[in-house]
């Protein structure tokens, strides 16, 4: 997701977008550990979309955007 795309979602989507993401990442991570993981960028990919989701949503909280 770009950041664009993120600015744009309600508060309640980007909890559930983050909660999604985390499950997705345990998800990565456990068929990366059980040698199933076709694509290892994806780890790092979702990493950086968590990122980007609890950024703005701690923007929000502090009133920047």
């Amino acid at each position: 997701m770009k950041a664009k795309e993120i600015r744009a979602l309600g508060n309640e989507e980007l909890k559930k977008q983050l909660e999604a993401a985390h499950k997705e990442l345990f998800d990565l991570r456990f068929r990366a550990a059980a040698k199933q993981l076709k694509n290892h960028r994806e780890i790092p990919r979702v990493k950086k979309d968590i990122a980007r989701l609890k950024t703005t949503i701690r923007e929000r909280e502090l009133g920047i955007r």
